[in-house]
């Protein structure tokens, strides 16, 4: 992520660069058309932008599904160690944690029973060792 602001700076640089600037002919009787070299130097001035544009919208798309990749990825984590640990409410602690995130996450960390987890003998899935039994299959 942090090519993008490069990125965009370097579309801006050769926007610049590679195009001259097209300044408007003006003639006692107003404005001249432009010539054909200055069609094509506006053209290609234009396709600069708006890859440019393009560049910086996909930079974009890419931040904001990385995100919400991210997101998912905690929601997940914290139903399944909020599961693991015996606790009733997970589906609660993911809304906590999806409606304030960090702050969320923070609050579930500091409040969820602390201690290691160790695999089941029974169903192979984690639990707290102090627990009596099993939160997913029941067994001691």
């Amino acid at each position: 992520m942090r090519s993008l602001p490069l990125l965009m700076a370097l579309s801006a640089i050769v926007a610049f660069a590679v195009t001259p600037a097209l300044e408007a002919q003006t003639t006692p009787g107003g404005l001249q058309p432009l010539t054909p070299e200055q069609q094509r130097a506006q053209d290609a001035q234009a396709a600069v932008a708006a890859t440019g544009c393009a560049a910086c919208g996909t930079g974009i798309l890419i931040l904001i599904v990385t995100l919400v990749a991210i997101n998912i990825a905690i929601l997940v984590w914290v139903a399944r160690d909020a599961k693991s640990r015996g606790m009733d409410s997970s589906a609660l602690w993911m809304l906590l944690v999806f409606f304030t995130h960090l702050i969320g996450l923070i609050i579930y960390l500091f409040s969820r029973p602390q201690g290691a987890l160790v695999e089941c003998q029974h169903c192979h899935n984690k639990r707290l060792a102090v627990s009596a039994k099993c939160p997913h299959c029941g067994n001691a």
